[in-house]
């Protein structure tokens, strides 16, 4: 009989790292020579990133040390608190880019959307988990897709007020993964896909968007429209994505990133330095880095000894592929430009904390299920004695 290894999943914490590490070093270069940002100091964000990667990985290292059963005992409160967040937001936040999406605490800024993705994450796998746990052949019924739903809804009801399109994209598209991986019956996923679109269509059309909002799709389809406005970021982030050629500039060599022509660089569009400054070779290893967490996301999904790490593993590995997805395809004018930060690279505390939590969190499903012994392993005793 053989355990499998007990230790931390290396893979996924060697990629976490390394796209760490790339995203800070590409956050300095985007904002190094943008006196405007800093003030003349020119490792002045290179310092706060630091000070972001630093709690994100003290927050990392205490929910993978944290015993699984407290886990699960306190989502419940990580889903009550960043419930109170959001309304905080729409009743004291700040507005930015046209969303009141931030609450500002002094020189501190948090943006409770981000915590609130895995809040949703860990609260549907909490109740698809403890209403099929422990019977023999675990279902999801149309009473636990709705129960889910529910846990989902008021928090995405919360970020459309707000209103921030971008994270309301990414939650949707987390929420649908989490259905289907927790095996929600096939007329609710075509149901729920086919209502979606009838909402975003009515959404455009009946005027329940905000004029900004309308003018980003429009130049997503056209960015020639208004060159000067709404399609000057995604005119702007081709330009430099095409300029790193296959090689690239060479790091804070970027001519997009030094004349500081695309906007939050830093940012939502970090990804078009990694372009300019590395090219499509160095470009690619982060588009790597971020498959392989992905990829050793869904397979501790796979590999979770209960339906609660399952679920939360797997609806995991939605929400940072399709996050990703989002913020480079905006870049590269293949996806509308909706302000959501890549993970693990932009600049930002909340979008920091919220992914290393993230991590931690896998890492945590990942040591129980190794110290777990797989029933198929357990030899079956003799009912007759020797």
């Amino acid at each position: 009989m053989k355990r499998r290894d007990q230790g931390l999943d290396w893979v996924l914490m060697t990629a976490t790292l390394l796209l760490v590490v790339l995203g800070t070093v590409l956050v300095w270069s985007a904002t190094s020579q943008r006196e405007a940002l800093t003030g003349g100091d020119s490792t002045v964000y290179l310092k706060k990133q630091l000070v972001n990667v630093a709690i994100g990985l003290v927050l990392m290292v205490m929910v993978l040390a944290t015993d699984h059963r407290w886990v699960r005992i306190i989502a419940p409160l990580i889903y009550f608190v960043s419930v109170i967040g959001l309304v905080l937001v729409l009743t004291m936040g700040s507005v930015v880019n046209g969303s009141r999406s931030w609450l500002m605490f002094g020189g501190l800024s948090i943006q409770p959307s981000e915590f609130a993705k895995l809040a949703v994450v860990i609260g549907m796998a909490l109740l698809v988990a403890e209403r099929s746990e422990g019977t023999w052949k675990p279902r999801i019924g149309s009473g636990d897709v709705i129960g889910m739903l529910a846990i989902a809804g008021l928090p995405a009801a919360l970020i459309l007020l707000q209103p921030d399109l971008g994270t309301m994209l990414v939650l949707t598209a987390t929420v649908f993964g989490v259905l289907a991986i927790a095996g929600a019956p096939r007329r609710w996923l075509v149901g729920l896909f086919a209502g979606g679109v009838v909402v975003a269509v009515l959404a455009v059309t009946g005027g329940l968007l905000k004029d900004y909002q309308i003018d980003r799709f429009m130049a997503f389809t056209d960015p020639m429209l208004d060159p000067r406005g709404a399609g000057y970021n995604t005119e702007q982030a081709r330009i430099a994505v095409g300029n790193g050629g296959i090689f690239g500039q060479g790091l804070f060599g970027g001519s997009q990133t030094k004349s500081g022509f695309v906007p939050e660089q830093h940012t939502d569009f970090i990804f078009t330095v990694a372009g300019e400054e590395l090219g499509l070779l160095g470009a690619g290893v982060l588009i790597a880095l971020i498959g392989i967490i992905i990829w050793r996301a869904l397979w501790i999904a796979t590999h979770a000894t209960d339906m609660f790490g399952r679920v939360a593993a797997g609806g995991i590995a939605c929400w940072l592929g399709f996050q990703a997805f989002q913020n480079i395809g905006m870049c590269l004018g293949i996806m509308p430009v909706t302000g959501v930060p890549l993970p693990f690279v932009s600049y930002g505390g909340s979008s920091m904390f919220a992914g290393m939590l993230a991590v931690g969190l896998l890492q945590n499903i990942h040591l129980r299920g190794a110290s777990a012994l797989p029933t198929r392993f357990v030899q079956s005793r003799s009912l007759v004695s020797r």
